[in-house]
């Protein structure tokens, strides 16, 4: 499908958005995970994400993390771009959801959540904008409005941004 014929099936549901929640691993990377000798692990995260998750908080536009894994690259990551709402380890996501959407007072049509895989099917049930990734798991795409043309780990964060922004009419060059 053409990116405009796609972003006209969605734009409504983009102009509400206040909250992107993420899932990490196969979103905000490409799923791969380095251990080396010592158990340290390590992971690729995408530059462009970043520059987009900082010009979404910008626009006043709030981020949060949830992961089924507890990783000190996560924490890092998280840290330098300066994300508060960060659930990492656990088990059912939709918990985390509710905390985070109780805390900021919004509305699960005002929600965007970007995720890959099945434990991430009960939220995307839930909000406004489920989005996949390229490449995830076909269970977890029925449950889609959108899915990225990027993978994860090589844009798909920033796709996503980049459309939200568009569909405010907001300049990301204003917080420059």
């Amino acid at each position: 499908m053409l990116r405009k014929e796609k972003l006209k099936r969605i734009k409504k549901n983009l102009k509400k958005i206040k909250l992107l929640i993420l899932d990490v691993d196969g979103v905000l990377t490409d799923n791969s995970l380095f251990i080396d000798d010592d158990g340290c692990e390590a992971k690729r995260f995408n530059v462009s994400d970043g520059m987009g998750i900082y010009l979404l908080m910008k626009s006043g536009i709030e981020v949060a993390l949830i992961s089924g894994r507890n990783s000190k690259a996560t924490q890092i990551r998280a840290k330098e771009l300066k994300i508060k709402h960060i659930f990492l380890g656990v088990g059912k996501k939709v918990v985390a959801y509710k905390k985070i959407k109780n805390k900021l007072k919004v509305k699960d049509a005002e929600i965007c959540f970007i995720g890959d895989d099945l434990l991430d099917v009960p939220i995307l049930k839930k909000v406004g904008l489920p989005v996949a990734v390229s490449g995830s798991n076909p269970f977890a795409k029925k449950f889609a409005k959108y899915i990225t043309s990027a993978k994860g780990g090589e844009g798909a964060v920033r796709e996503v941004i980049d459309l939200i922004l568009e569909s405010k009419n907001i300049d990301p060059g204003e917080f420059l």
